[in-house]
C-alpha cells in the first residue's frame, strides 16, 4: 500500500521560546519566521513529541523549512518512534542542509525483519547551524500507512515477536544458570525454541555430555546447511592485491610522446580519465581513451581475464569510423546486446570555440566470431537534438537489463563560457526503440512521486544499478563547492527518488568524496567504493589527494558501512609497491562471476609534477574465510577446550600422558601456522604442560 500522509497532534516538547509553539510544526508557512516551534534552550536535552490520531507504519519524516537560511535550523538530529513514550526506537539519525528546501528522510520501521507501527514520533535536536543558537523545527510531516486492518496485522506480529525475544531471552538465562527444570518447564509451557534444533544437540553433546567428536561432526552438518553464512558475512574484509601485466617497469613511466606507437605497446599507457567495462561472460575488460598528461588518448583496448593479455583493438578508433580521441567520457556494456555504448566527453576552455561541441553518441558491437574486436556505429551526432543530453563530462552511466534501458545522471555541460556552472539532469535511453527521455532535471521542483526530495546534479560520483530492487543507487560527488556525501535510490519501476541518507560520514561511513571509484556484488548484495579525492576542511574549498587509500564497502541488507582498508602512499612507480598508490581519474571494474576487481591507471596528484599519470593494473580480492576455515577454527576451539578438560584431570592415571599425545597429534593438526594469536595460544597451552 503507497504510504500517505499522517495526521497527528503535538503530544509534549521540553520547552519553547517565547511565541513559537509547538503547534507550530503543523503548519506549512516557510514565508512566516514565526510559524515554527523553538526551544527554550539549547542543550541535548530538548525535544519536541508527536502523537498520530491513529497507529501506524512510519515510513518517511518531511522537515519543511523557512523561505531563507536560518541559524536555528537543526545540523544534527534523531527521531524515536514507538507505541508508547517510555520505549521507543531510534529510528533516524542525520541532519538538514541550511537552505530554503524542503528534506525527506526515510525512517527505520522494521527490526529483525519485523515491521513495527508507532503511535509517538520524537524529534531530538543535538546541533543547530549557528552555535549557541536555540533549536528551531519549522514543520513536520510524517507519511507511512495507516490502513488499520493492516496495522492491526502488523502491531500483533510486532508484539508477538517481542514476547517471542523475552522467552527465549529467559531461556538463555536458564540454561546458562543450569536451572533445567525452569528451562525445561517454559519451553514446553511456551513451545518457543531457543535456537536452531542442530545448536541444542550441540549444546547438550557438549554441555551436558563432553562428547567432543560428536560435536565437530555436528559442527560440519551445521556448516552443510549455511548455518555459518551470517556469521561468515559479519567478518571485515582483508583485501589482496596484485599487480597485473602493464608497461610501468619495462619502459617507465615518461614515455616520450613524440614517439608513442600504440601498436608496439603491449598493455595500455599511462593515462587518467579514461574509461572501462567488463564483460564478464566473454572475460574481457575494455578500456578506451583517457588523457596522458599532454592530450587526449583515442586508443581502445581489452584485457582477456582468461590468458592475463592486453589485445589492442585499436590505436585510434576515429580511423576504423569510431569516436574521437576523449577523456572524461563513459562507456557501458550491455551483456543483452553484446554492445558497448559510449557518450559525452571533456573539451579543454581554450579550444571549445574552435570545435563542434554536439552530444556524439555512439555503439560498439562486438563480432561474436572475433571477440573482442567488432565494429563502431554512430548512434546520433548529437544528442540533445534528441530530447537527450547536452554534450557533458564526468557524468555516470549504468544499463538496466530488464528493460534494456540506458540511464546517464549528472555531469558538467560542456558550454563556450567555461565559468559557466551547468550540471546534467537524469536521462533515460531505451535500446531498442532509440528513444530518449528526460527524467529529473537539475533546479527544478521534484515531480509528485518524489515527495519533497530533491536529487542535485553533480559530477564525480557514482552510479550503480541493483538488479534485486531494480534501482540506480547514487552518492557522493561534487556540485559548486560542495563536496557530497548524500546516498540516493531511484525506483526504476516506480519513477521515484528516495533519499536514504544526507551525510552517510554521520553514520560511520567515507567522508564526502569526489571521483571516488564504485563497484557492485549482486551476489554479496554489496558496494565496494575506492576514495578519490576529500575535502580538506581546513581549505574550504580546496581539494588534496589523500596520502593513503581508503576502501569501503556499504552492505544493503543492513543499511550501513564498513571500512575495508586503509593503505599509506609509497612512491608512484615503485616496483616493489604491494599495493597502489593513491590516486584519483583512475578506473575499476568489478567481475562478479570470479570475485575481482580491476583498477588501471589514474592520476598521483604529485605536486611539481601534474602531468604524471599512472599504468599499473591491479586485481583486487576481497577475502573473508569460507565455511572451511570456520569449521577449521571451530575444530580448533573445540579440541583447546578437550585438552584443557583433559589436562585438569592430570592428576588422575594416565591422564597427563594423554593430554600430552592430544596436544601434539590432534591439536596440533587443526592448527592455523599462520596464525599468531593461535601460535600463542598454543605454546601457552605446551608451557602449561610443562
Amino acid at each position: 500500500m503507497r504510504p500517505r500522509v499522517l495526521d497527528y497532534d503535538v503530544h509534549s516538547c521540553s520547552s519553547y521560546s517565547a511565541s513559537y509553539l509547538p503547534e507550530n510544526i503543523k503548519i506549512n508557512n516557510p514565508q512566516d519566521q514565526s510559524s515554527r516551534w523553538s526551544s527554550g534552550s539549547n542543550n541535548q536535552m530538548q525535544y519536541i513529541m508527536i502523537k498520530l490520531h491513529s497507529m501506524a507504519v512510519a515510513h518517511s519524516i518531511t522537515f519543511g523549512k523557512y523561505h531563507k537560511v536560518h541559524v536555528c535550523n537543526l545540523k544534527e538530529f534523531k527521531v524515536f518512534g514507538g507505541l508508547t513514550t517510555s520505549n521507543m526506537t531510534e529510528l533516524l539519525h542525520t541532519g538538514l542542509r541550511n537552505d530554503s528546501e524542503p528534506e525527506t528522510f526515510l525512517l527505520k520501521h522494521k527490526t529483525n525483519s519485523v515491521v513495527f507501527p508507532c503511535q509517538y514520533i520524537k524529534i531530538v535536536p543535538l546541533m543547530a547551524w549557528g552555535a549557541n543558537f536555540n533549536f528551531s523545527v519549522w514543520h513536520v510531516e510524517v507519511k507511512g500507512v495507516a490502513d488499520p486492518g493492516l496495522v492491526q496485522e502488523t502491531y500483533f506480529q510486532y508484539i508477538n515477536f517481542r514476547e517471542t525475544e523475552s522467552v527465549r531471552l529467559c531461556l538463555k538465562h536458564f540454561r546458562q544458570r543450569n536451572l533445567t527444570d525452569a528451562f525445561e518447564a517454559l519451553q514446553q509451557r511456551t513451545n518457543v525454541q531457543l535456537e536452531d534444533p542442530l545448536l541444542t544437540k550441540v549444546y547438550h553433546e557438549l554441555v551436558i555430555k563432553g562428547n567432543f567428536k560428536r560435536v565437530e561432526e555436528l559442527m560440519m552438518e551445521a556448516a552443510q546447511l549455511g548455518l555459518f553464512d551470517a556469521y561468515i558475512q559479519s567478518y571485515d574484509y582483508k583485501p589482496i592485491w596484485k599487480r597485473l601485466n602493464s608497461n610501468s617497469h619495462r619502459q617507465g613511466l615518461h614515455h616520450h610522446h613524440h614517439f608513442y606507437h600504440p601498436y608496439t605497446e603491449e598493455s595500455p599507457r599511462h593515462r587518467g580519465g579514461h574509461q572501462m567495462c567488463i564483460d564478464t561472460q566473454g572475460g574481457y575488460v575494455y578500456l578506451m581513451g583517457g588523457w596522458d598528461g599532454v592530450r587526449d588518448l583515442a586508443d581502445f583496448w581489452a584485457y582477456h581475464i582468461p590468458s592475463q593479455k592486453w589485445i589492442l583493438i585499436s590505436a585510434d578508433c576515429s580511423l576504423q569510423g569510431g569516436p574521437s580521441a576523449r577523456s572524461c567520457h563513459k562507456i557501458c556494456f550491455s551483456p543483452q546486446q553484446k554492445a558497448i555504448f559510449l557518450l559525452g566527453k571533456y573539451v579543454d576552455p581554450e579550444v571549445r570555440s574552435k570545435v563542434d561541441l554536439s552530444s556524439d553518441f555512439w555503439r560498439f558491437d562486438i563480432d561474436p566470431n572475433s571477440p573482442p574486436r567488432g565494429r563502431w556505429t554512430k548512434i546520433a551526432a548529437n544528442t540533445a537534438a534528441m530530447n537527450g543530453p547536452e554534450l557533458i563530462y564526468d557524468h555516470q552511466m549504468c544499463l538496466d537489463p530488464v528493460s534494456q534501458t540506458l540511464y546517464v545522471f549528472g555531469g558538467r555541460v560542456v558550454h563556450l563560457d567555461k565559468n559557466v556552472q551547468h550540471y546534467s539532469g537524469l536521462y533515460s535511453y531505451h535500446i531498442l526503440s532509440g528513444i530518449w527521455r528526460l527524467l529529473r532535471t537539475d533546479g527544478h521542483p521534484p515531480p509528485r512521486q518524489d515527495g519533497n526530495t530533491i536529487l542535485r546534479s553533480r559530477i564525480g560520483h557514482s552510479m550503480l544499478y541493483d538488479n534485486v530492487t531494480r534501482s540506480l543507487v547514487i552518492f557522493a560527488g561534487q556540485m559548486n563547492k560542495d563536496y557530497l556525501s548524500d546516498f540516493y535510490v531511484y525506483d526504476i519501476a516506480a519513477d521515484r527518488v528516495i533519499e536514504v541518507c544526507k551525510d552517510y560520514n554521520k553514520q560511520g561511513g567515507p567522508e564526502a568524496g569526489f571521483t571516488q571509484r564504485a563497484t557492485v556484488s549482486p551476489r554479496c548484495r554489496e558496494i565496494y567504493v575506492l576514495s578519490g579525492l576529500v575535502k580538506d576542511r581546513t581549505l574550504g574549498a580546496e581539494t588534496f589527494i589523500q596520502k593513503h587509500h581508503e576502501s569501503w564497502a556499504y552492505l544493503f541488507d543492513h543499511g550501513s558501512w564498513q571500512k575495508i582498508f586503509q593503505n599509506s602512499s609509497s612512491e608512484a612507480g615503485d616496483p616493489n609497491e604491494s599495493e597502489p598508490v593513491p590516486r584519483y581519474a583512475h578506473q575499476l571494474v568489478y567481475d562478479d562471476v570470479n570475485e575481482v576487481q580491476y583498477l588501471f591507471g589514474g592520476n598521483p596528484g604529485e605536486q611539481g609534477n601534474m602531468s604524471k599519470r599512472l599504468d599499473d593494473f591491479w586485481e583486487l580480492r576481497l577475502y573473508r574465510p569460507n565455511s572451511e576455515e570456520v569449521i577449521r577454527r571451530t575444530r580448533y576451539l573445540v579440541r583447546t577446550q578437550q585438552f584443557k578438560e583433559l589436562w585438569a584431570t592430570k592428576n588422575k592415571q594416565d591422564q597427563s600422558s594423554r593430554a600430552l599425545r592430544f596436544l601434539q597429534m590432534e591439536l596440533s593438526s587443526v592448527l592455523d601456522q599462520s596464525s599468531k594469536a593461535e601460535n600463542e595460544e598454543f605454546r601457552t597451552l605446551i608451557r602449561g604442560l610443562l
